[in-house]
């Protein structure tokens, strides 16, 4: 029997079950505008401390570079300690909390295509229904791997760091030469990014065997590499497809945003603003049902068998050609008769 595909699996499963993506966008949409006002309100409050006095004043509204500068220079003095604090509190926390309202929301929307697929296998016998759907997620496994990935992100912003300091000991301060700086620079981080972006996919996927098989962080690591490895081929697949329709969808938003920008000098800001907001928001909508879609495909190759089962052929017994009808059929030899010294039973054999 012919295995399904797992690509048209995952975008079936986003069309047949909205809720699913409706879900994903409502935690990750919930946790960003909750990061935005907080980030705002810390930099309001951080700008109402900061001290600013009347010559100040003076020297910003005098329109002139140096001394707007110096007034700048002189309101933040002495205030990068306290701005450095009140950042990493805030980070931290955001931190804590993305992983936690992240464990909840990917237990939630791998639970909806764990109950998909375990209704959709019931009428498709390719599928081995094999899933553990019984079997609750364990949130702090989810956590804790969200805290690594929150690591991963902050080793790689490190990096990122590391990698422009790196490029600037090629320019020599009597000689400087921004353009060798920028090329060292841009493949560093083009490599770091990659890094990033392959271990991060690394976790992401691992996830999903913290709730099907109700693994531990390491098992659930492990059982990722091991698919990646017995399943390239179908992974590769389902990648280069949701990639495809993700850069698809970044044309489209990009193109329609465009209209928008063309009447500035028309339209009112604000209506110009609105409309490439309103395009920006439809997009990541998107992207995050086309991130779901590829949940449910990774999920179906992991629930599919290597093989396609094999269908079991019955050989029905022929009777000897020239019997009658209305003979007795032989009956099967037991166990008494096989170890005793008498005959079996069975008809005569017929003279050729």
């Amino acid at each position: 029997m012919k295995q399904r595909s797992p690509t048209l699996e995952g975008f079936r499963a986003v069309f047949q079950q909205p809720a699913v993506p409706l879900a994903e966008i409502a935690w990750r949409w919930t946790f960003g505008v909750a990061a935005i006002f907080l980030l705002g309100i810390s930099l309001l409050e951080y700008f109402d401390t900061l001290p600013v006095s009347v010559n100040d004043i003076l020297l910003l509204r005098s329109r002139q570079p140096f001394l707007i500068a110096r007034a700048i220079n002189h309101i933040f003095h002495g205030s990068a300690f306290r701005f450095a604090a009140a950042a990493i509190i805030l980070l931290t926390a955001l931190a804590i909390g993305w992983a936690i309202i992240a464990a909840l929301g990917r237990a939630a929307t791998v639970r909806g295509l764990l109950d998909y697929f375990s209704i959709r296998n019931l009428n498709i016998p390719s599928g081995n229904g094999s899933h553990a759907v019984e079997s609750k997620p364990t949130l702090r496994s989810l956590v804790g791997l969200n805290l690594l990935r929150v690591v991963l992100t902050l080793a790689t912003a490190i990096a990122g760091v590391g990698a422009a300091i790196l490029a600037g000991f090629a320019s020599a301060p009597a000689d400087t030469q921004p353009g060798l700086v920028f090329l060292l620079f841009m493949p560093l981080v083009l490599l770091v990014w990659l890094l990033w972006s392959v271990l991060n996919w690394f976790l992401s996927l691992a996830s999903l065997f913290l709730i099907e098989q109700n693994n531990d962080i390491l098992g659930a690591i492990s059982a990722a590499v091991d698919l990646c490895r017995a399943r390239m081929g179908p992974v590769l697949s389902v990648g280069f497809w949701f990639f495809l329709a993700h850069v698809c969808a970044l044309v489209v938003a990009t193109t329609i945003a465009a209209f928008p920008l063309a009447f500035v000098r028309v339209l009112p800001a604000g209506v110009v603003l609105g409309g490439v907001l309103l395009v920006m928001l439809l997009y990541f909508a998107v992207a995050d049902f086309l991130y779901v879609g590829r949940l449910a495909a990774y999920l179906c190759i992991i629930e599919q068998p290597d093989s396609p089962p094999e269908p079991v052929v019955t050989m029905q017994p022929i009777s000897p050609v020239g019997t009658d009808s209305h003979r007795s059929p032989v009956q099967p030899a037991s166990e008494d008769d096989i170890l005793s010294d008498i005959p079996l039973r069975g008809p005569a054999p017929q003279p050729s």
